[in-house]
């Protein structure tokens, strides 16, 4: 085809259960012009079986088995093994729209100084609603991730920062990521068709972390890009010094209402209830 081709990365973990419904939104896509690298990141269930069925049914399925090294490195390999221009990276429980790529590919040609296309999204599982996202600034990247995992990007991109960045083992992969690719500048386009379609479990990978992990997780990002974050928050010097203006004008707003509750209760009752 003289389409650019689209490459699917689906890595699995102990995710067999849901294979299937990712696989079949995958299938369902009316841009043909794709292929979808099943990962079989060392899972203990019964992935391999799902996904051989896969490849039985299509082609453009293929499938990589490698021992678990975690998320990361499961996309990585799957991009390093990947024909496409382009990559959609999509989680084993997850699932897309069946215009998802058709789209993407169109705004992609439209502008080639595109670098991320994504979606309006909904969660589903346990939950069924719409994912509010903020909207894409870098600014507002620099305070939370709102590009979800399974937005479209070139592989050259990819390449240009090394890819994802196995430090980041226990989560917040893809923030780092679209921050990495980002941060010097390139367009980022929402569609505002809902494509996009976010399983909510009982437990998650992020739901887990500990408060030792999150340190770690924020430490390393804060020196890994420190320049952006600087960029677009201030110096850390200033962060603190807000942090510190803010806390006075709290307990400056404190003290006026203990002290309005005190001559309320001193006029009626004839006690004060706070000390100062």
């Amino acid at each position: 085809m003289n389409q650019p081709l689209v490459s699917i990365i689906v890595p699995c973990f102990n995710q067999a259960q849901f294979l299937s419904d990712a696989l079949e939104s995958v299938l369902q896509q009316t841009y043909k012009n794709w292929e979808c690298i099943i990962v079989n990141d060392g899972s203990p269930d019964h992935t391999e079986e799902i996904a051989n069925r896969w490849l039985i049914k299509d082609d453009r399925f293929k499938y990589v088995k490698i021992e678990n090294g975690g998320l990361c490195n499961a996309r990585n390999v799957g991009i390093e093994n990947a024909d496409g221009e382009f990559i959609l990276p999509l989680d084993a429980d997850d699932k897309i729209g069946n215009i998802y790529l058709e789209l993407a590919v169109e705004q992609f040609n439209i502008n080639t100084n595109i670098k991320v296309v994504y979606s309006n999204a909904k969660k589903f599982g346990i939950v069924n609603e719409n994912w509010i996202l903020k909207p894409f600034t870098l600014e507002n990247l620099a305070k939370k991730n709102m590009l979800f995992c399974s937005a479209i990007y070139r592989k050259k991109e990819w390449k240009k920062v090394g890819g994802y960045d196995l430090k980041m083992k226990y989560g917040f992969e893809d923030w780092e990521f679209w921050i990495n690719i980002l941060k010097n500048g390139g367009g980022v386009i929402k569609l505002p068709e809902v494509c996009f379609f976010y399983r909510i479990k009982e437990k998650s990978m992020v739901k887990n972390l500990t408060n030792n992990e999150l340190t770690y997780l924020f430490n390393y990002m804060s020196l890994k890009h420190a320049d952006f974050f600087i960029n677009h928050l201030g110096s850390f010097f200033k962060l603190e010094q807000n942090r510190i203006d803010d806390k006075r004008k709290f307990e400056k707003l404190l003290r006026s209402k203990k002290i309005a509750i005190n001559i309320l209760f001193k006029s009626i009752f004839g006690i004060n209830l706070f000390k100062y």
